[in-house]
């Protein structure tokens, strides 16, 4: 699988902090959903920084490791040209007419913020409603999944 860039997998996997600095910003949305979250500064303030954002890290590369399967088509036609003795010659014949399509960006943006919609709103919509949390928390929540992971599938989508 030599068409994904393990450099764009390190970078993508930055983007949940540089977003989450930017989005849960107290002049962005971090003071509104403190509010939503229910959560206090001084409550905050009690939480092992070191395990919070060491996990962060942690799950940020297990989710950048998931997502070249979410977008970058190559990684189906990969999957199907799998054989017994290993990739079959017709995969490299299919990249050689169709390798670099759909290997932009924009496309890469596309379908994280897919992803966001269709995988994410679910997940932490039934959450949400189980935790009584109101539409402004699960909104403010997908709204930086959807920029997050729009940004990780640009980055590893686009990046060769």
């Amino acid at each position: 699988m030599d068409f994904i860039n393990p450099m764009a997998i390190i970078v993508a996997a930055l983007m949940p902090l540089v977003v989450g600095f930017i989005w849960y910003n107290p002049k962005v949305f971090g003071t509104v959903w403190m509010h939503a979250a229910g959560l206090t500064e001084e409550k905050l303030k009690t939480g092992n920084m070191f395990k919070i954002f060491g996990l962060a890290i942690v799950f940020a590369f297990i989710l950048a490791s998931a997502m070249p399967a979410i977008v970058v088509h190559q990684m189906g036609v990969y999957s199907l040209a799998q054989g017994e003795l290993g990739v079959l010659p017709a995969y490299d014949a299919f990249l050689d007419v169709y390798g670099d399509a759909f290997r932009t960006f924009k496309h890469g943006v596309f379908h994280g913020v897919l992803a966001g919609i269709f995988i994410i709103l679910p997940i932490l919509g039934t959450n949400a409603v189980f935790e009584h949390k109101s539409a402004k928390y699960i909104f403010i929540n997908v709204g930086y999944w959807m920029i997050t992971l729009g940004l990780m599938g640009g980055i590893i989508c686009g990046w060769k």
